[in-house]
């Protein structure tokens, strides 16, 4: 039974007061805002650079208290998500965005038609020194705009080009049919959230009828998912071309200003660290004690519960101590944090559930938001959700508005520095062997299910969208025989790539959102490399670790890492990973 929350304690609340002491300071800030929308005085005149920097000087202005009342809104929403007054808030934020959006929309597109010169100026001058990453990279897209009359006609498009996402969203989330299987004798759904829930079960038979129900049922949406993802890749080759990219993938690349090799990299050292992977599923399959090892039997736990429990206070004790070799700023921060109203910690009802950090510019201070259980993966979450925080912390104070909100390539860099030092951590204090089992599982786990399996997905993606450049027709049957392919190639000979498990690729909704789930498999490689270092080289690797922290997004993401240390453009970061997920199995294997 959960709480209410006016039985949570205020130490436990976040402080919301910080940026709102009050409801009518919200309504205050809201109404000074919206007679200031008006930017029409700037449209045709941004060839100056006095006037652009006008222009972006009150934008900022404008988006600066725009994001604190949508903030404040969202937060106020989520401590009980019943309470219709701040749905209501953020209502009016959305109002506001949208009118605001309409207001510039011209922006962007008048620079993009002033000449190369022009926009090599404004990025070089000193005054809008704030701003030249932001001119950079529209100096970048000039190439790829268009005449101002096609780039109407493909505006106008935008709904229609989303279309293949909402289908697949209706059919995976209001029409689904949820089978039912029984379980302990009882009816069960297997809904999306209850089939991860029953894949790790102890019982064999009920992981086997799950997942055979599980994937029965999109089986026999097949066809309809598939028109709805050939869809979709379809859009992404048409834009690809219209934009004059060389393929889909330098188009999505581009657009993060990260170099293809990254992605390439990506693919060829997870292809050349298979050989562990499959290693790591013959040991399970031994002790698993089966013949025969399925899809459905590769989530299920091998080892001994030693789960951590503790209560919020010790499991925040001791992720202070795993962070420790961040230094005696970063406790100061994390003290800071447990003190001064950043976290909402305790389940409560109507809470949202889950957990994020959230901040936005000019605050003074980020926020958390949990819902602590006393588990090992609610103790990693703490450590998770404070490394988002930091990174906002760092580079809010140390970026200027235009450039302190860092791109989503690098957003999980942080949160997983701090899970693999938690790790490191509790791996090196653990003195029995059972613990030590269990948090080497844990780990390796993680690595699986992030460099390997999210690096199979990206693959996945890859040859799709190379399917359709070439004019090979993406049908049910050679989107799932490829994807079929691909897991006898990831999982190895230990395991039965059943041929329900074909169907995989049909039901993950991150592929309508393309070439996006590299990120996690690049994301978690960038974090292991990084804290493999602070572990090894101490203070000089912890200095360049603080500069990536502060860095915000005033480059591109490949050289903001590179702060850090880490060159997504040579293998070595690859390899830090990959040797680490071995030195788990290597030691796992001792116990």
């Amino acid at each position: 039974m959960s709480l209410s929350r006016s039985e949570v304690p205020a130490s436990r609340k976040w402080r919301t007061e910080d940026i709102f002491a009050t409801l009518d300071d919200w309504n205050k800030c809201y109404d000074s805002l919206t007679d200031k929308l008006d930017f029409s005085m700037y449209e045709g005149k941004l060839g100056s650079a006095d006037t652009l920097l006008e222009c972006y000087e009150k934008l900022n202005a404008i988006v600066l208290k725009l994001s604190q009342l949508s903030v404040y809104a969202y937060m106020k929403h989520d401590e009980d998500t019943r309470d219709s007054t701040y749905t209501a808030l953020l209502s009016r934020v959305d109002d506001l965005e949208m009118k605001l959006s309409g207001a510039i929309s011209f922006i962007d597109p008048e620079l993009t038609a002033l000449p190369i010169e022009t926009l090599e100026a404004f990025a070089a001058d000193p005054k809008l020194k704030d701003y030249d990453y932001t001119l950079k990279l529209i100096i970048k897209r000039k190439p790829h705009v268009l005449s101002k009359e096609t780039e109407a006609v493909l505006s106008q498009g935008s709904r229609m080009f989303d279309t293949a996402r909402q289908v697949f969203s209706m059919i995976d989330n209001a029409d689904f049919p949820f089978p039912t299987i029984k379980v302990d004798g009882k009816p069960t759904k297997v809904t999306h959230g209850m089939y991860g829930v029953l894949l790790r079960s102890d019982n064999r038979d009920v992981r086997r009828k799950a997942f055979k129900a599980y994937y029965g049922a999109y089986t026999g949406l097949i066809n309809t998912i598939t028109a709805a993802y050939t869809g979709n890749v379809d859009k992404d080759v048409f834009l690809a071309k219209a934009r004059k990219y060389d393929s889909c993938l330098d188009r999505a690349m581009s657009a993060e200003d990260v170099p293809e090799i990254v992605y390439k990299n990506l693919l060829d050292s997870v292809h050349k660290g298979l050989k562990h992977l499959h290693r790591y599923y013959s040991v399970r399959k031994k002790l698993l004690g089966t013949t025969r090892q399925h899809m459905y039997d590769i989530y299920t736990s091998v080892v001994e519960n030693a789960e951590i429990k503790v209560d919020y206070e010790e499991a925040f004790k001791i992720v202070k101590q795993g962070l420790a070799p961040l230094g005696t700023r970063y406790a100061e921060l994390l003290d800071e944090a447990h003190d001064n109203g950043w976290i909402d910690v305790e389940e409560t009802d109507g809470k949202r559930s889950g957990a994020y950090s959230i901040s936005v510019y000019g605050l003074k201070h980020p926020y958390v938001l949990l819902n602590y259980q006393q588990c090992t993966s609610d103790v990693f979450t703490i450590a998770h959700e404070l490394g988002h925080a930091m990174h906002s912390y760092h580079s809010e104070r140390s970026q200027p508005q235009e450039k302190a909100d860092y791109k989503i390539f690098v957003a999980e860099v942080a949160s997983t520095v701090n899970e693999v030092l938690l790790y490191r951590h509790l791996l090196s204090t653990a003195t029995d062997p059972k613990r030590k089992k269990y948090l080497l599982s844990y780990y390796m786990d993680m690595l699986k299910g992030t460099m390997f399996r999210q690096t199979q997905f990206a693959e996945f993606e890859y040859e799709a969208h190379r399917m359709a450049e070439n004019g090979i027709p993406l049908t049910k049957d050679s989107l799932s025989g490829m994807y079929l392919e691909l897991n006898r190639k990831y999982y190895g000979r230990s395991v039965v790539s059943d041929p329900e498990i074909a169907y995989e690729w049909a039901r993950i909704p991150h592929f309508y959102r393309s070439f996006y789930v590299y990120k996690y498999a690049t994301g978690i490689i960038s974090a292991v490399s990084i804290a493999n270092r602070i572990l090894t080289e101490g203070q000089p690797a912890v200095d360049d670790y603080f500069k990536f922290l502060s860095s915000g997004g005033s480059d591109s993401p490949v050289e903001l890492l590179k702060l850090a240390g880490v060159d997504l453009t040579k293998k070595d970061a690859y390899k830090s990973c990959m040797d680490s997920f071995v030195a788990a199995l290597d030691e796992f294997e001792t116990l």
